[in-house]
């Protein structure tokens, strides 16, 4: 157990003493104004016009009333994609920067279990996806409250939270397959175009009803209403998320487990 709080503590320590982590804060702030923006301009649609690019994605969204209910729904699907990004990201710096940064052999030299080194990690990023959730979700409620949208209610931002939360958890999910790349990549390369692969793909898979089997599109499809045909979720669908992220964390243990790491 001791060894495992040391290289809990070991993964800590290199957070806190990297720019990255704030960032990474700074990256998902930007995205929950951005998100904002585009909601603001849905309530002035006489303003698209004059915001450029903005205004056109804007105008092209049609997201529906100008409300709480829709923003929440807006923000939920923002944080499905940027998450996928986002997490891939933390993913792939945290298991993929011992080797561009020659660690590995010194960590491998450590009397201490590789399983614990795998799962100090994992849990490491855990807690750094839902810090950068939580500030994404308060934040956006922030911009939201700034820019006068009607219809707030707590009741209503309270239950929207378990959603929120939930998609968020999904998408964390499926970061075990990043790391099990970019620990057999030993870089970062391979696992950020896994992870623009398994975005495209995910749109496509949304364009032709089968969001609901491919992993990286769950995520989105949490909270799409009742009634969208090719769209709801079924237990296949969470079976599927599950079984990729738990090959995911069975390949990176094996990797560091039984790989050549010379």
């Amino acid at each position: 157990m001791k060894s495992f709080l040391a290289a809990f503590w070991v993964e800590c320590l290199k957070i806190r003493k990297s720019k990255i982590f704030g960032f990474t804060i700074l990256f998902f702030l930007f995205v929950a104004f951005m998100m904002g923006l585009i909601f603001f301009v849905q309530k002035h649609p006489e303003i698209a016009g004059k915001l450029g690019m903005i205004g056109t994605k804007a105008s092209i969204l049609r997201l529906g009333k100008a409300d709480w209910p829709t923003y929440l729904v807006l923000l939920t699907q923002g944080l499905a994609g940027i998450g996928l990004v986002g997490f891939g990201f933390v993913t792939t710096w945290v298991f993929g920067r011992e080797y561009s940064d020659h660690t590995i052999k010194d960590i491998l030299a450590l009397p201490v279990a590789r399983s614990y080194i795998v799962l100090s990690k994992f849990i490491v990023i855990v807690l750094w996806c839902i810090i950068l959730t939580v500030f994404y979700f308060v934040f956006g409620l922030i911009v939201g409250k700034l820019i006068d949208i009607p219809g707030w209610s707590g009741e209503l931002v309270s239950g929207y939270m378990y959603i929120f939360f939930v998609t968020s958890l999904l998408t964390i999910l499926l970061s075990t397959p990043v790391a099990f790349f970019a620990s057999y990549s030993r870089g970062y390369l391979l696992p950020v175009g896994f992870i623009i692969l398994t975005m495209i793909i995910a749109n496509f898979t949304g364009l032709v009803g089968l969001g609901p089997y491919f992993p990286w599109a769950i995520p989105g499809l949490f909270n799409t209403p009742t009634g969208t045909d090719g769209m709801q979720l079924s237990i296949a669908s969470y079976i599927i998320l599950f079984f990729t992220s738990i090959v995911g964390l069975a390949g990176t243990m094996a990797w560091w487990r039984f790989a050549d790491q010379k």
